[in-house]
């Protein structure tokens, strides 16, 4: 499958949100999270394989991807992790969706997180790729070692204003260069990579990843709003709902080792390791075994 068949708008919150649907109308509802430079065709194998199984897949664009807009000029252009996750409530309330199977990687898979931590009301399962992501900027002051730092290269290139400028010229060149480094056994082609590219010619891109590497850094401020929320996630809540972590083994991105996070889940918990030259993409790369793991811990 290279496309989604179905493509909608709703407003939510500040958001007009672009999404993939599948499956039935009244099927348990699993919501899908890509991750930073990607977008929603890393699920686009997953989806189906979940549509078949029963399940209601809703796949949205992130702010700052597709056809996700903000709905007002005004609206601060911020890409700090609270408002991420209550961008996902935001649509579970715009969609009636009450409670929903949560699942992602990277900036999708921190998002799970968030929502599962803070409204476990709203959360039946989670699936995160590399686990626990929740940070706070006061954890991130401290430095790491010099070889850590060296994995985060860019995020200290997007506190430059040279990096700014840098990502809007060359935003595809970019994102296509993160790929290579974060899936280095990932043999995709270019078709693939321009399916997904397209996603970030959104006018508020380069602007929402630019505000997130910076608020991480305590180099860009938040929106006072999400102050409540962030005071939360810096305490780093324990996750209740059951929970499957995945990892590939060729993950070339910055992550944390399993052992690390596995005491942040205090319901039912299961690790999972994709071999096979898996990389950071694993929905996209692992399509069989994310689908799996969304639907085992769906039965939980």
């Amino acid at each position: 499958m290279t496309s989604f068949k179905t493509l909608k708008q709703i407003k939510a919150g500040s958001l007009d949100v672009g999404y993939a649907e599948d499956g039935p109308a009244n099927g348990k509802p699993v919501i899908l999270l890509h991750g930073w430079p990607y977008d929603i065709h890393s699920f686009v194998e997953v989806a189906p394989i979940l549509a078949a199984a029963g399940y209601r897949v809703i796949v949205p664009y992130l702010r700052g991807y597709g056809t996700t807009r903000f709905l007002s000029p005004d609206t601060p252009r911020n890409g700090q992790q609270a408002a991420l996750a209550q961008d996902v409530i935001d649509l579970m309330d715009a969609l009636k969706i009450d409670k929903a199977v949560v699942a992602g990687f990277d900036w999708g898979a921190r998002t799970a997180c968030i929502v599962a931590a803070l409204w476990p009301e709203r959360c039946k399962a989670l699936v995160s790729v590399s686990g626990y992501l929740i940070g706070s900027q006061e954890q991130n002051r401290a430095p790491l070692p010099p070889k850590a730092e060296l994995n985060w290269w860019y995020q200290f290139y997007f506190a430059t204003d040279r990096g700014e400028a840098g990502y809007a010229k060359y935003t595809h060149d970019f994102a296509h260069l993160i790929w290579e480094q974060a899936s280095p056994k990932w043999h995709f082609d270019d078709a693939t990579f321009q399916r997904s590219a397209s996603a970030f010619d959104n006018p508020d891109h380069v602007a929402i990843s630019i505000h997130n590497y910076r608020w991480r850094l305590g180099a860009a401020k938040g929106e006072a709003r999400y102050d409540a929320l962030e005071a939360k996630l810096a305490t780093f809540p324990s996750i209740g709902v059951p929970t499957i972590t995945m990892e590939g083994d060729a993950n070339g991105a910055p992550h944390p080792d399993p052992a690390a996070y596995a005491k942040r889940f205090s319901g039912k918990y299961e690790h999972r390791q994709v071999d096979g030259g898996v990389g950071h993409n694993l929905p996209q790369e692992a399509p069989q075994a994310f689908a799996k793991a969304v639907i085992d811990v769906a039965r939980s």
